[in-house]
């Protein structure tokens, strides 16, 4: 092992989790992604600052890399036909002139820079609209929002995610279920859709990530049913949960290619996948807060009250612990480029790529900006 593999492995087998990003790699400056030797450097440190809308309350600028492709032809096209996918399957009825403004094609196209088919943008673009469905649908604005409906409604969507097979005098019953059910027709199809460039593997990864999602939805579920605010430890615990997992494992392929099972397994490249989506879902939190009602949970509501501190002050909290944990996923993805095999790097540059998209369009979006 050469000097640089060994302290690389250091660095990887080193303590992690909030608190100890000090003790890893920092960069001095704002740092280039994980190839910075084969590609130009991209500063992450964000400089979009947001207002949440009528709140007089501030978001920072975040630690993060900017997207590094922004076609917004291409974004368009993806939109539209995911716009129109939704219509054909009925999600987001009475919602869809909302749903095209809110631009979900455009964060697909600027999650995978390095994809330049829409069909292949589109088919990742569907799976991340069929999640979004079971929030938009069963959480805050369908017809019942009852959080007590949530767990069986999430128990039929694992049932066509990971498909049933019921003896044939009981699987009729259980079709009519997922026909009338317009957020299980979305999973179908788009799972059907990715089969069509994923190979079984990758599927099933997506399928994992689902089941893992329905349950952070079940925990969130019980929090509005019982009144009970978290803990912070409780919070961050439950992002492991309900974060962007189920996006983020389609870069590869989505990018044409597949991660080999013995690094998608890896402990270190799971733990690093696993806070990225964490860090990336609370870049989230800070940005959708003025849509949300003043009860729901989020990372900043969950320390003001832990910590009777002022929301804004809460805020600030927040964006130290997402930057925090961006500088710890920074140092790893790049001893990882260095260790790992050609996919493996290809990988963590597209997990760096991801959060850059996800956070320019999230400054964006209408969805989270008025």
């Amino acid at each position: 092992m050469t000097d640089y593999q060994s302290t690389a492995s250091r660095l990887l087998t080193g303590p992690t989790g909030l608190g100890t990003a000090m003790l890893r790699m920092r960069p001095a400056a704002p740092a280039a992604p994980p190839e910075a030797a084969a590609e130009p450097a991209t500063p992450p440190h964000s400089e979009q600052k947001a207002d949440t809308e009528g709140s007089g309350l501030h978001v920072p600028a975040l630690y993060c890399p900017d997207a590094e492709r922004d076609d917004l032809a291409l974004g368009e096209l993806v939109n539209e036909r995911l716009v129109e996918w939704a219509a054909e399957i009925g999600i987001f009825e009475g919602r869809l002139e909302r749903l095209r403004t809110h631009n979900f094609g455009r964060l697909f196209m600027l999650a995978h820079p390095r994809c330049d088919d829409p069909d292949r943008l589109l088919i990742a673009a569907r799976c991340g609209l069929a999640e979004w469905a079971v929030d938009d649908h069963w959480v805050d604005e369908g017809e019942n929002t009852d959080p007590s409906l949530l767990a069986p409604r999430l128990a039929m969507a694992q049932a066509v995610v990971d498909p049933v097979r019921l003896p044939p005098r009981y699987m009729g019953r259980f079709e009519e279920v997922v026909a009338q059910e317009p957020v299980l027709r979305a999973f179908r199809s788009c799972l059907d859709h990715l089969a069509e460039i994923a190979s079984a593997t990758q599927v099933a990864r997506l399928r994992h990530e689902l089941a893992c999602m329905f349950v952070g939805y079940g925990q969130e579920a019980w929090w509005r049913s019982s009144g009970r605010r978290p803990a912070v430890w409780e919070y961050l615990l439950h992002r492991y949960e309900n974060a962007f997992y189920p996006c983020m494992v389609l870069i590869d392929p989505v990018d044409g290619y597949e991660l080999p099972v013995h690094e998608f397994a890896d402990a270190r490249v799971r733990r690093v996948y696993l806070y990225a989506g964490v860090a990336n879902v609370l870049l989230n939190d800070l940005y959708s807060m003025h849509k949300e009602d003043p009860t729901d949970t989020n990372l900043p509501t969950v320390i003001a009250a832990e910590e009777n501190c002022s929301l804004q002050d809460a805020i600030y909290r927040a964006a130290q612990i997402h930057d925090e944990m961006m500088h710890t996923i920074e140092a790893e993805c790049a001893a990882l480029a260095a260790l790992g095999s050609p996919q493996l790097r290809r990988y963590v540059k597209g997990l760096w790529n991801w959060m850059g998209g996800s956070k320019h369009w999230h400054a964006t979006s209408p969805r989270y900006n008025g």
